[in-house]
């Protein structure tokens, strides 16, 4: 199927062609960090994890998310997914992609990360991290290749990929929750040290990561005759919503707890992020905007006839988007680290340098994800509506 990569339109041609050369050029200044090191970065002694990590955190939760899609369509046999549900399995690997990146231009020298499997720490979470990730990777290429390939031949889907499928689910919120481990192990930073992060991050990723999912779906529905089915894509609307509210009920819940006990370490973050604390006002403007943007998302998204609107629907997406990567993919990393151990603000702001060598991890996944979109809906528009798929329990005679 990977001919189908080669074949495309004069837009799809420069698109491609555009990101190709986006990486590239941010190549140049990654190389730059290679040589002279993080101080290219804003880290610092207080704040040894930057945006490296915190895009790392929001896109594990977009690749935890494709089970809000996995789950109906296997475990339920919900039908209506199936269209989706190979999006859903191929946007996971350009997110576990991404996640990967990340954490390759964090560490500095790519070489220690054979240190991870030459020298394997059982007890160390960043160990069992790279695990967990690396097996949703597999589990999503095997399972996704192989139906949309029994799809395109017209033969029913294997048994073994029903079982992995099953296996991926359990996966899925395997990678984030150890991803929130790696915050919540740590004792002196009071913001993270919360038995509920592990159920905040879920709770997020399954409304941003659906969200972005979705978005990508539409996209594809504009430029391709590819369509989804209407009644799949208001269930995975309506499932954005449920969590999104979750989400926010998790967050209220942290608020309540920090300034109902008073106890001063758990209040310092959030007085930091939502009103600044001894004239550090960096991150207000920022989380008020996350505040009002995910609250406005709930009054666009609850409602039936305005979640309903095509129109509409991709706007509620976007602020619904920007309002968790706010929170998750920004304020949850530096909010966690002010004040410091020493009562200090240690004021943290991504380099221009380091913005450039995150967009080449993205330029790169939105290639990985243009091409196996290109792919699955090649395949899905040369079924055509009268051929349904195999489901996925039938197996091989």
């Amino acid at each position: 199927m990977l001919e189908k990569a080669l074949k495309g339109s004069p837009k799809y041609y420069l698109w491609i062609g555009f990101l190709l050369l986006v990486i590239a050029g941010a190549s140049s200044v990654y190389i730059k960090q290679l040589m002279e090191g993080l101080t290219i970065t804003g880290m610092s002694r207080d704040v040894s994890w930057g945006f490296y990590i915190s895009q790392f955190t929001y896109l594990v939760g977009l690749a935890a998310s494709g089970v809000m899609i996995v789950l109906p369509y296997y475990f339920h046999n919900y039908k209506k997914f199936k269209d989706l549900v190979i999006f859903g399995e191929f946007m996971a690997i350009a997110a576990v992609i991404m996640c990967m990146g990340f954490i390759v231009v964090d560490i500095g020298q790519p070489q220690r990360m054979l240190n991870v499997m030459l020298f394997p720490t059982p007890h160390s979470m960043l160990f069992w991290d790279m695990t967990v990730l690396c097996g949703y990777l597999l589990l999503n290429i095997l399972v996704g290749w192989t139906c949309l390939e029994c799809d395109r031949q017209h033969l029913p889907h294997p048994k073994w990929t029903k079982v992995l499928a099953y296996v991926s689910v359990i996966w899925a919120f395997s990678i984030h929750t150890v991803t929130a481990f790696l915050y919540q192990g740590l004792p002196g930073r009071h913001y993270w040290l919360t038995a509920v992060l592990a159920a905040r991050f879920l709770a997020s990723a399954f409304c941003s990561g659906p969200a972005i999912l979705l978005l990508v779906i539409m996209l594809t529905e504009k430029l391709t005759t590819f369509k989804a089915e209407a009644e799949g894509i208001a269930t995975l609307s309506k499932i954005i919503v449920y969590a999104m509210c979750v989400n926010v009920f998790f967050f209220l819940c942290e608020v309540f707890t920090a300034f109902y006990s008073n106890i001063p370490e758990h209040m310092n973050s959030l007085t930091y992020l939502f009103s600044g604390l001894d004239g550090h006002t960096e991150l207000v403007p920022f989380m008020w905007v996350a505040a009002v943007f995910g609250l406005g998302s709930l009054a666009l998204l609850i409602p039936p006839k305005l979640r309903n609107n095509r129109n509409l629907l991709p706007w509620s997406l976007a602020i619904l988007i920007i309002a968790t990567w706010i929170d998750k993919g920004l304020a949850l990393l530096i909010g966690g680290f002010n004040p410091t151990p020493f009562e200090t603000i240690a004021p943290y702001w991504p380099t221009g340098k380091e913005l450039i060598v995150s967009l080449m991890i993205y330029a790169l996944g939105a290639l990985v994800v243009t091409v196996l979109f290109k792919i699955a809906t090649d395949v899905k528009m040369e079924l055509g509506a009268s051929q349904k798929p195999a489901a996925p329990c039938e197996t091989e005679a």
